[in-house]
């Protein structure tokens, strides 16, 4: 594959602007965050408000707590778990990285070049204990992802058979994919409907201040007015935990989950134009093409991943 001197000083320099657009900024969240507080409170004081009386505790407690219960009786054990570990993902931006979508299409292209040149069984023993593979343990990035490992080797398995069709292998493909895909999104849907809910609590919490602002109707009005401010905090605490804090942190979470997913979408698309007779190297465009623009890897970096990875690379490597 030859590229002109201009086509690669370009090719670099795009990989260069990728690179740095996704660089992880493990710290977005603490600044949208910070910024949505301090339009909010700034704006409060600038108006004349006084920050002491938004903080009233037992309204967040009624809130958040109400939150916290309905969302443990609508869910299972597993949901709730699930949540607590997308959550992790979110504040440690865990979706995959340009060095995970290179080692899927390595050890792609390096499962095909077996798939056309070598015997059955010696296939067999990479995809039956993909663990012990020599072709699996180059990519640990695909190695340590059980599931992404155990879907590559059912399909090739499959694949291996060879009396499988195409149109079949990716009806197959669709439906599993689409099963993980909701399993992964229970999280996503279950912090949705705290967001739908925390408004609703918020009220709640607004009429109970209010319930105790009525005993009070006999006291000064500065009391009474201070009561039913603290009432009111409650509407608005519910309001500004759904909009401002669950609902983009489950937002969040979902685009971390769908671009996890992408792997996927990349092992299928390879597989099914090496079933249609196309090259491994060809075959790897398919998958390339899947992934977003901003994090695809260039021609030039798939081309080196498999180079180096292919017995020309291998040799080398033992001859330094």
């Amino acid at each position: 594959m030859s590229i002109r001197p201009t086509q690669g000083k370009w090719l670099r320099e795009m990989s260069q602007v990728r690179s740095a657009a996704r660089t992880p900024t493990q710290v977005t969240i603490l600044v949208g965050l910070l910024i949505t507080l301090a339009a909010m409170l700034g704006g409060f004081v600038a108006m004349g408000g006084h920050v002491e009386v938004i903080w009233q505790p037992w309204e967040y407690v009624i809130i958040c707590g109400a939150a916290l219960g309905t969302f443990v009786v609508a869910n299972p054990v597993k949901t709730i778990k699930d949540v607590g570990k997308g959550l992790l993902e979110v504040l440690c931006k865990k979706g995959p990285k340009p060095r995970e979508y290179l080692d899927v299409l390595g050890v792609l292209h390096e499962v095909m070049r077996e798939l056309r040149g070598s015997a059955r069984n010696e296939l067999e023993g990479h995809i039956d204990n993909p663990a012990e593979s020599a072709i699996f343990q180059r990519y640990p990035t695909v190695l340590a992802n059980r599931d992404l490992t155990t879907f590559i080797c059912d399909y090739c398995r499959l694949i291996l058979m060879g009396n499988a069709r195409t149109h079949e292998i990716e009806a197959l493909m669709d439906e599993e994919i689409e099963t993980m895909r909701r399993d992964e999104l229970k999280s996503y849907h279950a912090l949705v409907t705290v967001a739908e809910g925390l408004p609703a609590l918020g009220i709640v919490a607004a009429v109970l201040g209010v319930i105790k602002a009525m005993g009070a109707l006999d006291q000064e009005p500065e009391i009474l007015g201070a009561l039913i401010g603290a009432a009111l905090v409650g509407t608005f605490a519910g309001i500004f935990f759904s909009y401002a804090v669950v609902s983009p942190v489950a937002s969040k979470l979902r685009a971390i989950r769908e671009k996890q997913m992408r792997l996927y979408v990349i092992v299928k698309q390879t597989l099914l134009a090496f079933m249609n007779g196309a090259m491994p190297q060809v075959a790897l465009e398919h998958g390339r093409k899947t992934i977003s623009a901003y994090e695809r890897p260039t021609i030039d970096e798939v081309e080196r991943q498999t180079v180096a990875a292919g017995p020309a690379g291998a040799s080398r490597k033992e001859a330094a």
